[in-house]
């Protein structure tokens, strides 16, 4: 009887660390591509670079994103758009807003928002 409950016990066990390590090596990547985007972000607040460079760096970051078939996070669009805001140019600011609203249906109430805005 002693015997038998050992060998269930190293069973369990090894059939423990089998499963473990089969889970280990199968790590999803990340859902959304955010090369860039947070120190974009973080740069905009603290007003470290101009709207153009962020522009061109975000632009970048959404190429390299896309070429990897991969998505930008939410609010990634919207904060392209503010910036085109910044800059003046009203075209893209609505096409930034409407791709954010088409990926993130959640935030169409906001771009709809936003997008009055610009239009005043």
């Amino acid at each position: 009887m002693k015997m038998y409950v050992r060998a269930s016990a190293v069973s369990a066990s090894l059939l423990a660390t089998l499963l473990l390590t089969g889970c280990a090596g199968n790590q999803t990547p990340p859902l959304y591509y955010w090369d860039g985007y947070q120190q974009q972000v973080y740069e905009h607040f603290k007003h470290e670079t101009g709207p153009q460079e962020q522009i061109a760096a975000l632009e970048a970051s959404l190429q390299k994103a896309r070429s990897e078939d991969r998505s930008p996070p939410p609010g990634f669009h919207a904060h392209l758009g503010m910036l085109y805001a910044e800059i003046g140019k009203a075209d893209q600011v609505r096409q930034q807003f409407e791709t954010e609203k088409n990926l993130f249906p959640e935030s169409a109430a906001y771009m709809d928002f936003l997008m009055r805005n610009v239009a005043e």
